[in-house]
C-alpha cells in the first residue's frame, strides 16, 4: 500500500511541522553531553551519532510526504546526515575560533544561524518531496 500525499499546502505545513518538532527533539531532548561536547572534533563518533539520530528522525516525514521512491528517500536521508553533521561541526569551529561564550551575544547569533541552516535543509526536503517550488 503506497501512501498518498495530501494537497500541496497541507503537505508543506504538515511536513515542516514534523521536521521542526523532530529537530527540537534531536537537538534539545535527545542530544547528550557526549554528543555536544565532542561534535566539534571532525569524525568523532558523537557527531556522527547526533547526525544519525537526526537522519533517523527525518525518515517518518515520508509517511506525510510520500516520496517518489526509495532511492529518493535514501538520498534525502544521506543528505540530511551529511548536511546536519557539517552544519554542527562548522558551528563548533566558529564557537571555538572566536572563543564564544554562552553568555555572549555572538554565541547566540551563531547558534541562530546554525538553527536557520537546519531549517533551510527542511525547506529543501519538503521541496524535493512535494515538487512544489517556492
Amino acid at each position: 500500500m503506497t501512501a498518498t500525499m495530501p494537497d500541496p499546502a497541507s503537505a508543506i505545513i504538515l511536513g515542516f511541522t514534523y521536521l521542526a518538532v523532530k529537530h527540537m527533539l534531536g537537538d534539545f531532548f535527545l542530544q547528550t553531553p557526549y554528543q555536544f561536547e565532542n561534535k566539534g572534533i571532525y569524525g568523532h563518533p558523537s557527531g556522527l551519532l547526533h547526525a544519525g539520530i537526526h537522519a533517523a528522525l527525518t525518515a517518518p516525514v515520508f509517511w506525510i510526504l510520500a516520496p517518489a521512491g526509495s532511492g529518493l528517500a535514501a538520498a534525502i536521508l544521506a543528505a540530511e546526515f551529511v548536511t546536519h553533521y557539517h552544519i554542527d561541526w562548522l558551528k563548533e569551529q566558529v564557537v571555538k575560533k572566536y572563543a564564544l561564550e554562552v553568555d555572549g551575544s555572538w554565541y547566540w547569533r551563531v547558534l541562530g544561524i546554525d538553527q536557520l541552516l537546519h531549517g533551510l535543509t527542511y525547506v529543501a526536503i519538503i521541496t524535493l518531496l512535494t515538487g512544489v517550488a517556492f
